[in-house]
């Protein structure tokens, strides 16, 4: 794995802004995303009932200067690893509960001593190259980005916890399942839910960790980063195509 740029980035106390993709699991979506000047690309597998060939193609295809998280379906070392050997520079793992679990995801992250990721050379994520094993156990544990998602009532509870398990980079507000595990789903004013979010920040900030978020428009970016968040993912691929093409449809039928 080489230098990873969102992580470096995050140490020296910048924004990084990237996006995630859900739908278009094409050889020409990384490229084009990296193109459009994002600083990082998610591409889901928790939602999307991808596998791992369709993750093979899309980390393969993707530029190496575009870093790429693969969020995984549950906190699985059967689920994370393989994501890593394919190349992946990240892994993002939802509804992180408790400080146990943190310690196992940030574990299923890392070579030993540091984890227990299985050790392969010679593949995909050390671009097949040769090389001393043990130079390349220390760069890929330097260099991973492991993201804990909090989007529970338990997560919540335990985010002080969480965000001081040490080898957890970021701490991911998942605003969509906290707020239905808070019964208000989608209602992101709700008390309940501002508060929670704010628990969240807080315990994050006070570990010295990074806040991540997932915003939908500008504005929410805007809020966002306002709160503390300097990891923003700016929507999902489907999201951002269909809003631009009824914006130009729109546009057109109006000059009729």
């Amino acid at each position: 794995m080489g230098p990873n740029t969102v992580k470096r980035r995050l140490a020296a106390g910048e924004l990084v802004l990237g996006t995630m993709v859900f739908e278009f699991a094409t050889s020409g979506i990384g490229r084009l995303i990296s193109q459009a000047g994002a600083d990082f690309v998610i591409y889901d597998m928790e939602h999307t009932g991808w596998t791992g060939e369709t993750t093979r193609n899309l980390l393969a295809t993707t530029p190496l200067e575009l870093p790429a998280i693969v969020r995984v379906a549950a906190n699985d070392r059967a689920l994370i690893t393989p994501q890593l050997d394919l190349g992946a520079s990240g892994i993002m793992v939802p509804m992180v509960g408790s400080a146990d679990a943190a310690r196992d995801l940030a574990s299923f992250t890392r070579y030993p001593p540091e984890g227990r990721r299985g050790a392969a050379f010679g593949m995909a994520h050390d671009g097949y190259s040769g090389g001393d094993p043990a130079d390349k156990v220390r760069a890929a544990n330097r260099e991973v980005l492991t993201i804990a998602q909090v989007e529970t009532i338990e997560g919540v509870e335990a985010a002080e916890q969480i965000a001081s398990v040490e080898g957890i980079d970021v701490v991911f507000v998942g605003q969509f399942d906290l707020s239905a595990s808070l019964g208000a789903p989608g209602r992101f004013t709700d008390e309940a839910f501002t508060r929670a979010v704010e628990r969240v920040i807080a315990a994050t900030r006070g570990a010295d960790k990074v806040v991540g978020a997932l915003a939908l428009t500008p504005e929410e970016a805007g809020r966002w980063r306002d709160a503390g968040a300097r990891l923003i993912a700016f929507g999902g691929d489907l999201w951002l195509y269909q809003a631009a093409l009824r914006a130009g449809l729109d546009a057109i039928r109006a000059q009729a």
